[in-house]
């Protein structure tokens, strides 16, 4: 709307896109619509496509990944957001790239790397014996300075 208002007092399209932080081009066909419609002609008409997935169906997704990956073949818990496109696939017969599986799952308010919902299965002290015995043995031991290593010749390092 503001291109509207500069459109009327005749500013150039390369000064409305510099100062709008908008490309030349994209003002160009913002000044045609102007001319044909007028400001009714700049008004959004939405977004450029329906969601693939209705809100029933989100919700059906959501009934799926909560089974969890093993009811859908795979071996272990992850889900993977190759995982859920193929699930949306055989599901529904829908077709996502990885980028529109990831913000579907994250409008629904799923997150990355942590489950929006902790695992009915979990065992807490099974998960603190891991974390307190098995762990640590998984990390390199620490390299111990040795004389003439670069922790002790650096300048201002002692």
């Amino acid at each position: 709307m503001d291109a509207a208002e500069r459109f009327e007092h005749g500013e150039s399209n390369a000064v409305i896109a510099s100062e709008l932080r908008v490309a030349r081009r994209s003002v160009e066909r913002w000044r045609r619509a102007w001319r044909e419609a007028g400001v009714e002609g700049l008004r959004s008409a939405g977004p450029a496509s329906l969601p693939k997935l209705d809100p029933s169906q989100v919700a059906a997704l959501e009934r799926e990944l909560d089974m969890g990956p093993r009811a859908h073949g795979w071996e272990d818990q992850r889900w993977t957001l190759v995982r859920v496109k193929a699930v949306i696939r055989r599901r529904f017969g829908v077709t996502y790239s990885i980028h529109g599986v990831w913000d579907l799952l994250r409008r629904a308010g799923w997150s990355c790397r942590q489950p929006a919902r902790r695992a009915v299965e979990r065992d807490e002290d099974a998960v603190r014996g891991w974390v307190r015995e098995t762990w640590p043995s998984g990390q390199a031991p620490r390299r111990r300075s040795t004389r003439g290593s670069s922790s002790r010749t650096r300048p201002g390092c002692r």
